[in-house]
C-alpha cells in the first residue's frame, strides 16, 4: 500500500469514529480563529483527547466530518516519513474530497513532530491554504519552547495539564457541587485518592490500584528513556533515574543540587554538576518537574536562593519513590501548586517568599503582589500553627498584600492577626472554587 493510500485509510478511519466518546475537560481549544494551535504538555495528560473534544464541538456547530482531517504520525506504517512526503497528506485528502477547498478544512496533526523538519510543511500550509491547524505530540520534539521556535512565533499555545480536581471528580462520576452529606463524603474520599494518585486521565479510570501504579511507572520510564536519554543522548540512564527520583523526594523544599551531587559521587558514579543542572533543565522542559523561584525585587537574590521543584503529577511521584512519612503534606502543596498553574493568567507570576520565615506561594502581576497562599496539612499543633501564620504575615508585611489564605486538609475559618484577615480554607473548597 502506498503512503498516499495509507493516509486515505487513516483519514477515513478517524472520520468513522466521530463524534468521539470522551469526557469533557475544563480547558478547550479555540475552534473559531485563524491560527496554528499547538498543544504542549506532559505525556499522557490528554492532549489528543482535547483535540477530539474540539472536533466534537465542530460537529455540533455544523461542520461535516468530511471537513475534518486527522492524521496520527505514530502509526508504524508511516514511521520513517520525510518532510517532503508530508504533501501526500494533502494529495490524499484532495483525492477523497475533490470538491472541498483546503481553506474549509480543520486539520489535526497528532505526533507530527516525529517527522523531521515538519514545521516547514505547516508554515507553508498555513500561509497558503489552511488557517485551522492543530498540532500536538508526546515526544521531546513537541516541547513548548521548541514548537514556538520552529513555527517562528506563529502558534497560539494551549498548555494541557493533568486533570484538575473538578475534572477528576467528573471522571469519577462524583457530584462536585452537591450539598448532600453522602456526596460531600465522596468528594473527600476522592480528594484523598487524587492527592496520592494524581490526575493522569487513563490511570484515573483504572479500577485496580496495582494497574494504576504500573501504568504510571510506564509513563515515567518512557519520559526518562525517550524524552530525556534518547532526545539528549545521555549516556548515564541509571544515574539520571536516581537523580530524578531524588528531585521528586524534595518537592515543596528548596533543592540542593550540590547535596545530590555529593551523594552520587560518593556512590562511585561519574557525573558532573553541569550534568545535573542540564538534566534538571531538561526535566522541566518535558513538563516532568516545574521550578518555583523565590519572590524578590532583586535579580541577585533570585539567583542566590535555591528554587523549589514540584512534580507534574502526584501519581507519578507515588509510583516511583518509596512512601514517606510526610508525603500527605508535601503532595498537598504539590496539588495546590498545580492548581495555581492552571489558574495563572498570562501576565501573572508564581513564586515563594523566603526571609526569616516562608510563604509557600506568591501570586503577582508586575510589581503588585495579588495573593499570598500558605499550605499545610494540619495546624492543630501549636508550633505548626505559629510557623504557618508567621511566614504568611511576614510576607504580607514585606509585599503589602492583604489577600491572605491558608489551605489545609479540612480546617475552615477566619482569624485576625496583626490587623489582617486570614482565611483558612479546606483544600477541597479551594480546588473547587475559582
Amino acid at each position: 500500500m502506498s503512503k498516499k493510500d495509507i493516509f486515505k485509510t487513516l483519514i477515513a478511519q478517524k472520520q468513522s469514529e466521530m463524534p468521539f466518546s470522551v469526557i469533557d475537560r475544563d480547558v478547550s481549544l479555540p475552534i473559531d480563529g485563524n491560527e496554528i494551535i499547538t498543544v504542549p504538555g506532559v505525556r499522557r495528560c490528554g492532549k489528543s483527547t482535547l483535540m477530539e473534544i474540539a472536533i466534537n464541538r465542530l460537529l455540533a456547530n455544523g461542520v461535516r466530518k468530511e471537513n475534518v482531517l486527522w492524521i496520527g504520525f505514530d502509526d508504524e506504517r508511516i514511521k520513517y516519513m520525510t518532510a517532503e512526503e508530508l504533501d501526500l497528506v494533502l494529495q490524499a485528502y484532495r483525492e477523497m474530497y475533490p470538491a472541498t477547498e483546503l481553506k474549509d478544512v480543520w486539520m489535526f496533526f497528532d505526533e507530527l513532530p516525529l517527522v523531521k523538519d515538519w514545521e516547514y510543511f505547516v508554515l507553508r500550509l498555513f500561509k497558503g491554504s489552511c488557517k485551522h491547524i492543530f498540532i500536538c505530540g508526546s515526544n521531546a520534539s513537541t516541547l513548548s519552547v521548541e514548537m514556538k521556535s520552529a513555527l517562528r512565533g506563529w502558534p497560539h499555545e494551549i498548555e494541557v495539564w493533568p486533570l484538575s480536581f473538578r475534572e477528576y471528580l467528573r471522571f469519577k462520576s462524583v457530584d462536585a457541587d452537591s450539598h448532600l452529606e453522602q456526596d460531600k463524603a465522596r468528594v473527600q474520599v476522592a480528594f484523598n485518592e487524587y492527592n496520592r494518585l494524581g490526575g493522569m486521565p487513563e490511570p484515573t479510570l483504572m479500577p485496580v490500584l496495582s494497574e494504576k501504579y504500573r501504568k504510571l511507572q510506564d509513563y515515567f520510564d518512557v519520559m526518562l528513556l525517550r524524552d530525556l536519554v534518547e532526545h539528549w543522548q545521555i549516556s548515564k540512564p541509571q544515574t539520571v533515574r536516581y537523580f530524578l527520583k531524588r528531585v521528586m523526594t524534595t518537592i515543596a523544599s528548596r533543592l540542593s543540587v550540590n547535596a545530590i551531587y555529593r551523594e552520587i559521587k560518593a556512590s562511585g558514579r561519574k557525573v558532573t554538576k553541569d550534568d545535573l543542572y542540564d538534566w534538571l533543565a531538561w526535566a522541566q522542559s518535558i513538563y516532568l518537574v516545574r521550578k518555583l523561584d523565590v519572590y524578590s525585587r532583586s535579580v541577585k537574590s533570585e539567583i542566590s536562593i535555591p528554587g523549589k521543584y514540584y512534580v507534574i503529577d502526584n501519581g507519578l511521584r507515588s509510583a516511583v519513590i518509596p512512601l514517606q512519612s510526610d508525603d500527605d503534606g508535601k503532595q498537598l502543596e504539590n496539588t495546590v501548586y498545580l492548581e495555581l498553574l492552571r489558574r495563572k493568567a498570562h501576565n501573572e507570576e508564581l513564586s515563594f517568599f523566603s526571609e526569616s520565615g516562608e510563604c509557600d506561594f506568591v501570586v503577582s502581576e508586575g510589581d503588585e503582589v495579588k495573593r499570598l497562599i500558605q499550605v499545610t496539612w494540619d495546624m492543630s499543633d501549636a508550633e505548626t500553627r505559629k510557623r504557618e501564620f508567621s511566614g504568611l504575615l511576614e510576607a504580607a508585611k514585606a509585599t503589602g498584600c492583604r489577600d491572605l489564605t491558608i489551605v489545609t486538609r479540612d480546617e475552615e475559618g477566619e482569624e485576625i492577626r496583626d490587623g489582617l484577615n486570614v482565611r483558612i480554607v479546606p483544600v477541597c473548597r479551594f480546588l473547587l472554587t475559582r
